[in-house]
C-alpha cells in the first residue's frame, strides 16, 4: 500500500520538455488519458509515450466529478465494460501502490413509482445474468442501509424500494490521477502539462503528429481523450464526432460528522448524494440542457437538486452549501461511449462517456490501450465503435444515465 504522500503531487512525476517524436501521443491528461498511457506501458510495452494536457494534470472533468463507481448498467455491452472497470478498481490501490481512498460502500438507486419498480427489477435481473452483484431491496432495507432517508408514504415521491449494488462506491478523484501519473512516470511516460494541441499533421489519410503551443510533435499513433472537447479536436483532425457537450453541475456542503454511509441516487427526483471522506455531502444532478463548454451552469439546476435532496433527507435542510462547480460532459445519442479507431489511420478516440466517465476510467484505459497497440478493438469495446451510429447498432443506456452519476 502507499507510503506517506508528498505534500504536493508534482513530486510524484517529472515535468519534462516534449521530445520531437514519440511512438504514441495521448491528447488529454485526465483520468482516461493517464489510464490509457498506464496500460499501454504495462500491458503492451509501449513506453515512448507522451500525455499532453493543455492545462494542469487532471484539471478538467477528472477534478470536477462526484466520484461514484458502479457497474450496474442494463445492456450486456455496458455491463461488460463497467464490470471490467470495477474489477480493475478493486485491484488498483495495491497495483499502483497508492491509497486513493477507494470505498466500496454500496450504491442504491431509488424507485418512486410503479414504473420505476418494474424498470429497476428488470435491471437487477439483467445485472445478475451478467454476473454483476445487484439486488432489489425494500423500503425498510433502504432505511436500514441509510437511516437518515425519509421512507414515509405521505411525501410527493415515496420510496418504494431500490436497486442495490454492494461492491459499488466512491474514490478520491485527484488521488486516482496522481496514482496513475506516478506509475506512468516510473515506466518512462512523459507527462507534459500546459501543452495545448492546436492541429494535426497528416500524410494523406494517416496522422503523423500534432501541432502544439510548445512546438510540433511527431507521433506514430495519436489518441484523443479530450472528453468535452473531443468534438473540437476531431474537427481539427478533419472528421466529425456524434457528440454534444453540456455543462454538468455538482455541489458540496460544509464538513459534517459521518451521517451518510452509502451512496443514494434517484432518477425520478433527480439527485444523488454521498459523503466524502473529509465529511462534505457531495450532491449532483442532471446535465444542463443547453450545449456549452463553460465549467459552470444555470442556478435553477442547483436549486432543484437541493430541493430534491432535502425531500429525501430532511436533515439536509440544516446543511450549508460550501461550493458548486461544473464539468463538461460529452454525450452521444445512445448515452454510451465511443472507444474506437477513426476514419483516419493511426488516430483513435475515446469520448462520449457522458456522466459515466469517472467510473469507467480503468476499463476505458485498458480497452483503449489494447485498441491503440493492436489497431483493433478489445472484445469489451468492440461494440463501442463510431460506425454504430451509421449501422444503427446502438447501446441505449439512457435509463442508466438518466441521472448524472
Amino acid at each position: 500500500m502507499a507510503d506517506i504522500l508528498p505534500e504536493h503531487p508534482d513530486f510524484l512525476w517529472r515535468n519534462p520538455e516534449p521530445k520531437s517524436s514519440y511512438d504514441a501521443v495521448i491528447v488529454g491528461g485526465g483520468g482516461h488519458g493517464l489510464a490509457t498511457a498506464y496500460y499501454l506501458a504495462k500491458n503492451h510495452g509501449m513506453t515512448n509515450i507522451a500525455v499532453l494536457e493543455r492545462g494542469w494534470l487532471a484539471g478538467g472533468n477528472m477534478a470536477r466529478n462526484t466520484t461514484i463507481i458502479r457497474s450496474n448498467y442494463l445492456w450486456d455491452e455496458s455491463a461488460g465494460m463497467y464490470e471490467k472497470s470495477l474489477k480493475l478498481w478493486e485491484q488498483l490501490p495495491e497495483e499502483l501502490e497508492y491509497d486513493f481512498l477507494f470505498s466500496q460502500r454500496g450504491v442504491m438507486n431509488l424507485a418512486h413509482t410503479l414504473g420505476d419498480v418494474r424498470e429497476s427489477m428488470r435491471r437487477v435481473g439483467a445485472n445478475q445474468l451478467n454476473g454483476v452483484d445487484a439486488e432489489w431491496i425494500s423500503p425498510e432495507q433502504v432505511k436500514e442501509l441509510c437511516p437518515i432517508i425519509n421512507i414515509e408514504d405521505n411525501i410527493r415521491y415515496p420510496v418504494m424500494g431500490a436497486t442495490y449494488q454492494p461492491r459499488a462506491g466512491i474514490a478520491k478523484h485527484d488521488h486516482v490521477a496522481w496514482a496513475f501519473a506516478r506509475k506512468c512516470d516510473e515506466m518512462g511516460v512523459d507527462i507534459i502539462q500546459n501543452c495545448e494541441v492546436t492541429g494535426f499533421i497528416k500524410d494523406g489519410n494517416r496522422v503523423t503528429g500534432v501541432k502544439t503551443n510548445r512546438g510540433t510533435i511527431n507521433a506514430g499513433k495519436v489518441a484523443l481523450c479530450g472528453a468535452g472537447h473531443s468534438s473540437v479536436l476531431a474537427e481539427q483532425a478533419g472528421f466529425d464526432l456524434p457528440i454534444q457537450s453540456h455543462p454538468l453541475q455538482a455541489l458540496v456542503s460544509e464538513l459534517h460528522e459521518p451521517v451518510h454511509p452509502t451512496v443514494v441516487m434517484s432518477n425520478h427526483v433527480h439527485v444523488y448524494v454521498s459523503q466524502a471522506h473529509k465529511g462534505e455531502l457531495v450532491m449532483g444532478a442532471g446535465i444542463d440542457t443547453y450545449n456549452g463548454y463553460g465549467q459552470r451552469g444555470a442556478f435553477h439546476v442547483i436549486e432543484e437538486q437541493m430541493a430534491a435532496a432535502v425531500e429525501l433527507f430532511p436533515i439536509f435542510g440544516r446543511a450549508h452549501v460550501l461550493r458548486t462547480w461544473g464539468g463538461i460532459v460529452d454525450t452521444t445519442m445512445d448515452a454510451s461511449p465511443i472507444v474506437s479507431k477513426t476514419s483516419i489511420d493511426q488516430l483513435y478516440v475515446n469520448c462520449g462517456w457522458g456522466t459515466g466517465g469517472f467510473k469507467g476510467t480503468p476499463g476505458a484505459g485498458f480497452t483503449f490501450a489494447h485498441t491503440i497497440a493492436n489497431d483493433e478493438p478489445h472484445e469489451l469495446n468492440a461494440a463501442f465503435n463510431i460506425e454504430r451510429f451509421e449501422t444503427g447498432h446502438l447501446i441505449d443506456e439512457h435509463g442508466a444515465a438518466a441521472v448524472a452519476h
